[in-house]
């Protein structure tokens, strides 16, 4: 069994900006302009720094993607112990940068199966937050769970964000405002000020 070369620090300031350097490409370019070379020229570094760090270009984007799942459990958790957190978790959820780099990873993961695995589990595991918060903020006080399961209501939301984002990416407005009005009065109405 042959060793396997040791990668640069998890935490090292030149990990990050690799995968800094990522996240804009995916965002500016889209998942199909990665490569070593893009990031590091991106990042301005030599290529084989790119490889040492991440030997395999799915690697790299493991990393990337998990940096996000973080960052948003992260925002996640303090939006659900705020005053208002389903005011809160809409503002994670229709937050132009998160959701552009999650889209273009939702399309990555049809040609990458480890991406798609990652992002199943993260999804599953934030919805499953999501769903037991609405539940102890919103049974039996303000909605009859049973006509309105939690599970189904982030799903919605989440499915909402993700389509503003997505037409508003390609200069497509028709409809948001409304939608955001409808969304908003919803919110207002759960959680008044």
């Amino acid at each position: 069994m042959t060793a396997r070369r040791r990668l640069g620090s998890a935490q090292s300031a030149t990990r990050a900006l690799i995968l800094d350097a990522t996240q804009e490409i995916m965002i500016g370019e889209g998942y199909a302009a990665v490569s070593t070379r893009r990031v590091a020229a991106k990042a301005g570094i030599k290529p084989a720094l790119v490889q040492y760090y991440f030997p395999a270009m799915d690697e790299l984007l493991l990393a990337l993607y998990r940096r996000g799942a973080e960052n948003v459990l992260e925002r996640q958790t303090q939006a659900l112990a705020s005053g208002r957190p389903l005011h809160a978790l809409w503002e994670v959820s229709t937050d132009p940068a998160r959701a552009a780099l999650g889209i273009e990873f939702m399309a990555l993961a049809n040609h990458r199966k480890a991406i798609g695995a990652e992002i199943a589990l993260f999804a599953t595991r934030t919805r499953a937050v999501q769903a037991e918060a609405l539940a102890q903020l919103l049974g039996g006080r303000l909605l009859d769970l049973a006509d309105y399961p939690p599970e189904g209501l982030t799903l919605i939301l989440a499915g909402i964000a993700r389509a503003l984002v997505m037409e508003q990416g390609i200069g497509m407005d028709f409809g948001h405002a409304q939608a955001l009005e409808l969304v908003g009065r919803w919110l207002r109405r759960l959680e008044p000020s």
